[in-house]
């Protein structure tokens, strides 16, 4: 983490500007946070932890590392970083923002650019910070979020809780934000294993105080798994936790998986 970013962050007790000496981040309060080996900090405010070890397990956030590391998921990334390739992106946050894979690929898409991203899972923040070490990160929440008041000109919410107010907040006028959704195929084919009747996903367009719409766009393809990766994709979703013994046994019979992806990418600008 460097000094720069570190200015980007906010002290999780008293909200005041963070300063980083050496490997400590102080605020003008005397309130302090030392960095991991990893360089990530933890701003997570006591009060706010709501569980021993809050956010995704290792489990779920190794599968996912795993999965996207393959690039299964590169079709998505490579539209997520067109888009906001058109969009001002000098200071991005990325808020829940996992074990950093989307964040990777922006960065080596992008170049030049400062960004900052936070998620509730420590573990997924440890891997981010080594899959990005230019980047800033830290354990904390979106509805407590560690960055400071206006400082990005882009922020992402990629299949994370809307935290409107704490968006708006961090956004600088006229900001903007890309809030990544399923569309209403993704993961079908991985339903249809699961579940004797699969579902489509709800596909909705939602208005937000504080943000007008401005564009949607959709990013698809259809994937074809083999072996272990069909398992890292159940074990990344939330169906790991929802699905049936007997849906979970049919995926555990599958060598082979053919399922459509898609995301749409819903962006809205900060109004005063």
């Amino acid at each position: 983490m460097t000094p720069a970013l570190a200015a980007a962050l906010r002290c999780p007790v008293c909200g005041g500007p963070l300063l980083l000496v050496g490997r400590t981040l102080r605020c003008p309060k005397a309130h302090s946070f030392d960095l991991a080996k990893e360089g990530y900090a933890n701003l997570l405010a006591i009060q706010k932890k709501h569980a021993v070890d809050p956010g995704d397990g290792k489990e779920m956030v190794r599968a996912r590392r795993a999965f996207l590391a393959a690039g299964h998921y590169a079709p998505l990334m490579q539209a997520l970083a067109a888009l906001a390739a058109e969009l001002p992106h000098t200071h991005i946050v990325d808020a829940g923002c996992g074990e950093g894979s989307y964040d990777r690929y922006l960065c080596d898409a992008l170049g030049e650019m400062q960004l900052v991203g936070f998620d509730l899972s420590k573990e997924a923040v440890r891997l981010a910070a080594k899959r990005v070490p230019e980047a800033a990160f830290c354990v904390g929440g979106s509805f407590s979020a560690p960055v400071r008041d206006g400082w990005a000109d882009l922020l992402l919410n990629i299949f994370s809780p809307f935290a409107g107010a704490e968006f708006h907040r961090m956004l600088r006028p006229g900001g903007h934000l890309i809030y990544a959704v399923p569309t209403a195929r993704h993961l079908y084919g991985l339903k249809e294993v699961l579940y004797t009747t699969p579902y489509e996903n709800e596909v909705k367009q939602t208005a937000y105080d504080g943000f007008a719409f401005a564009e949607e766009r959709q990013a698809t393809a259809t994937l074809t798994l083999q072996g272990e990766s069909v398992q890292q994709l159940f074990a990344m979703t939330p169906y790991y936790w929802n699905t049936p013994a007997d849906g979970a046994a049919r995926l555990a019979a599958c060598d082979t998986l053919t399922t459509e992806i898609g995301f749409r990418y819903l962006v809205y600008r900060k109004e005063a």
